[in-house]
């Protein structure tokens, strides 16, 4: 018997309450374990699930303004002619820039205006594959376009046209069928008619021509400032916004839950160790003439101490091993659960794994620091007089 196996015996002295004192501390790295999985691979699943509300950048053509006064009296700004865009080549400028892979969508639109039944009223082409992609909280009455000849209208402009789904309308001197009718969005969208791109583009005979771009990019991995960056280095003059409002809210959203994981985790790992310090407290009481023992056979204090913080060290790395592999494999169901990542999959570090050994395995050590002291303190003849 020696200072290294004598922690391992005690543990076993009494399995039911080692097992029990394992288990929950393995139950708590396993929580804490599957919250951090999660927490990594949330942030993109989360502002995924976020981009489909909306787009956080806009791309126009640069806009030249002129000045005008006359006798000392500012008459405004007068703007030069705007010229569309190039679809082709301002979304493969998006889609080339470094940080492509946090592009989520890029949403290309022509606007113009047009006339039914002696209304005016506004005409936007767009790619609905895309369209959908950051307008997920359309709801319409009807199905969106399977075909180039059909529509889709706000509610507000359906109203005063007087159309319904199902009708036939003529713009720009062809039928179009409308096939749904988006309820009320509180936006633009409510007063306008959305068509597809490519047939509003052959229509007004502008082939390859938008008016402008909205981008859905994915924050969380790097600042909205250096994606704005890129695209403006890869298209010069061209207008490049990022609204900024929608980020912050975003990111806002994002980090709330982050920090609510940690809040959780810092929890449950605060209540495990003042179990394990609890129960070495209360092994310290149990076992004085054990420590009698040793102090009379010439084990100083610090021996002492180190058993017992040994011995809690061996139960918070089981722990941890334990725990690990628990939280790894819940964290899959988690996320499944969530539906926050899809696409998304935690990945086995073994870093990952010795690190999470070696903070639950000081935790533990520092839980029992006071125990462990308390017991090294007793004096040879006070604990052999209780025999």
């Amino acid at each position: 018997m020696n200072i290294l196996t004598i922690p391992l015996r005690n543990t076993w002295r009494k399995p039911t309450r080692t097992l029990l004192l394992l288990l929950v501390f393995t139950l708590g790295v396993m929580a804490i374990v599957a919250l951090y999985q999660v927490s990594l691979v949330i942030g993109d699943g989360m502002e995924k699930k976020l981009s489909t509300y909306g787009a956080n950048i806009l791309i126009s053509p640069g806009q030249e303004k002129l000045s005008v006064s006359y006798g000392g009296l500012h008459l405004g700004d007068m703007l030069y002619e705007l010229q569309p865009l190039s679809e082709e080549k301002t979304v493969a400028a998006v889609r080339s820039i470094e940080l492509k892979n946090r592009i989520s969508a890029v949403a290309p639109k022509l606007v113009t205006m047009a006339t039914v039944n002696g209304t005016p009223v506004a005409v936007v082409g767009v790619r609905w594959e895309e369209e959908l992609l950051i307008k997920s909280y359309w709801a319409t009455d009807g199905a969106y376009p399977e075909e180039q000849n059909e529509i889709v209208i706000g509610r507000t402009a359906a109203l005063n046209l007087g159309l319904a789904q199902g009708d036939t309308v003529r713009l720009f001197e062809q039928p179009f069928r409308v096939s749904a009718v988006l309820l009320p969005t509180g936006g633009d969208d409510d007063n306008v008619i959305l068509v597809d791109l490519g047939r509003l583009q052959a229509i007004t005979g502008q082939p390859d021509g938008v008016s402008f771009l909205e981008v859905a990019a994915l924050c969380s991995g790097c600042p909205i400032d250096d994606i704005v960056t890129q695209i403006r280095a890869g298209l010069p003059g061209m207008d490049i916004k990022a609204l900024s409002n929608v980020v912050s809210q975003r990111m806002a959203s994002i980090h709330f839950v982050q920090r609510l994981v940690l809040s959780i985790s810092l929890v449950i790992l605060v209540t495990a160790a003042t179990m394990v310090g609890l129960s070495m407290l209360s092994a310290v009481n149990e076992r004085k003439k054990d420590i009698g023992l040793l102090r009379s056979l010439g084990y100083s204090k610090g021996r002492v101490f180190f058993i017992f913080c040994l011995e809690a060290g061996i139960i918070g790395v089981l722990s941890g091993i334990l725990g690990y592999f628990s939280g790894f494999g819940a964290s899959f169901k988690t996320l499944s659960l969530l539906a926050m990542a899809e696409g998304a999959r935690p990945v086995f570090e073994p870093g990952h794994l010795l690190l999470t050994c070696g903070i639950i395995g000081l935790v533990t050590i520092i839980a029992a620091a006071y125990p462990a002291w308390k017991g090294a303190s007793i004096e040879p003849s006070q604990a052999l007089l209780a025999l």
